[in-house]
């Protein structure tokens, strides 16, 4: 057993030794639990939707724009769970306005998005292991300060040479000097060949577990949430299938909760690891069915899109005219300039290409393929993202409350 030294902060925010503290050693392992379990259950019902190609009546291109939108949603809720105290709205008005320098707290999201999408772009034929947990977390504190001015490492990429307390835990972490054991043991654990029904357990415990090595100095909350993206994205659960997945919103719509759930965890018993497990893939599976829900363009149109033009005319963000022909564009989800006739009676064709090419230099629509003259709606980096944000979040889609 290791003896950890160091020191906690008491309910009047003062340090106070605990040198006789302890760090436990648990076992890392596979939990089976009963047949009859909601877990089961639950690993059942999740191994229907990785296998199960998602497939809709949304437009491609609207639905992958819906998945930058998350990617962003995600970025948010993974820094604001750290403390990080950015709105939505904040954060949303320095993608539409690029031209500022990103103050840390923007930069600290802006690397949560730009990793996620290393991911998607890298991990099929890339192993789980510790060159791409290594680069994950180089990515995550990229050009931050290292506490206590920023939440950067100064030792990116790196596993900690010193011991440390995490935050909102009474867990004590493993002593440095068997920091990379651990992680060879955990990288093992993930990468063995085990039966295809617990692949989801696996991922849970191994979520767990990182953050119960706690292997890097700071930022190891951001880095476990993207390595947990990372080896979902792995397993089956991708948007290249027609899936969007926003697993943070797991963890960030109750940060206590998140924080409870892992300290029953921490006890490491079969009951809490299976407490633990429960958790993590009750809240996966309540995400993916909840924004499956917008690979139907009736829902999508109704609830989100004729919305977002409502608000977005009421603000005067865009022009009477401008709404009347994204509307008849999102009622048709593809058009060509013969469709938008009958808003311009009277009028030459010419006019009606002018319109058109007014709203694509304004990013509001963009032609469905290169060369093509048919346009879908485009909503994800202009003055409509607004709308967007404010429809999702009514309809209950944000991870994250500003």
């Amino acid at each position: 057993m290791l003896i950890v030294r160091h020191r906690r902060v008491n309910s009047f925010g003062v340090h106070c030794s605990m040198s006789e503290a302890r760090f436990e050693h648990h076992d890392l392992r596979l939990v089976e639990p009963s047949f009859g379990s909601k877990l089961t259950d639950l690993i059942i019902e999740l191994e229907h939707l990785r296998k199960k190609r998602l497939s809709g009546t949304t437009n491609a291109l609207v639905f992958f724009q819906l998945k930058h939108i998350f990617h962003t949603l995600e970025s948010i809720g993974s820094a604001r769970i750290e403390g990080n105290n950015t709105t939505i709205a904040e954060y949303i008005e320095t993608k539409i306005d690029q031209t500022e320098p990103s103050p840390p707290n923007i930069k600290e999201i802006q690397n949560i998005e730009k990793t996620m999408s290393f991911i998607e772009e890298h991990i099929d034929g890339t192993p789980i292991n510790r060159i791409l947990l290594s680069e994950i977390h180089k990515m995550i504190v990229s050009e931050l300060e290292p506490p206590p001015q920023g939440e950067g490492d100064k030792t990116p990429g790196e596993y900690r040479a010193k011991n440390v307390k995490i935050s909102k835990s009474t867990h004590i972490p493993p002593d440095m000097s068997t920091i990379n054991q651990y992680m060879e043991e955990l990288f093992n654990f993930i990468n063995q060949n085990d039966s295809a029904k617990h692949d989801l357990l696996k991922i849970a415990i191994a979520h767990h577990r990182f953050v119960w090595v706690h292997p890097f100095t700071n930022g190891n909350g951001r880095t476990v949430r993207l390595f947990t993206y990372a080896m979902l994205v792995k397993l089956g659960f991708n948007v290249s299938a027609g899936r969007i997945l926003n697993p943070t919103a797991i963890f960030c719509n109750d940060r206590d909760n998140y924080y409870h759930n892992l300290s029953i965890a921490d006890k490491g018993t079969d009951e809490g690891l299976l407490i633990w497990c429960e958790y993590v893939l009750k809240g996966l599976k309540d995400e993916i069915e909840k924004i499956d829900k917008l690979a139907d363009y009736e829902y999508l149109h109704k609830e989100i899109l004729l919305p977002t033009i409502n608000h977005s005319l009421e603000r005067k963000y865009i022009t009477e005219s401008e709404a009347k022909i994204l509307k008849r564009v999102t009622d048709k989800q593809v058009v060509q300039a013969s469709d938008l006739n009958d808003l311009f009676a009277g009028k030459a064709n010419s006019e009606i290409s002018r319109q058109i090419r007014k709203l694509i230099e304004k990013k509001m629509l963009m032609p469905e393929g290169k060369g093509k003259r048919k346009y879908v709606i485009r909503f994800d980096n202009n003055y409509l993202l607004r709308g967007v944000i404010k429809s999702l979040g009514e309809k209950g889609f944000l991870p994250v409350k500003d």
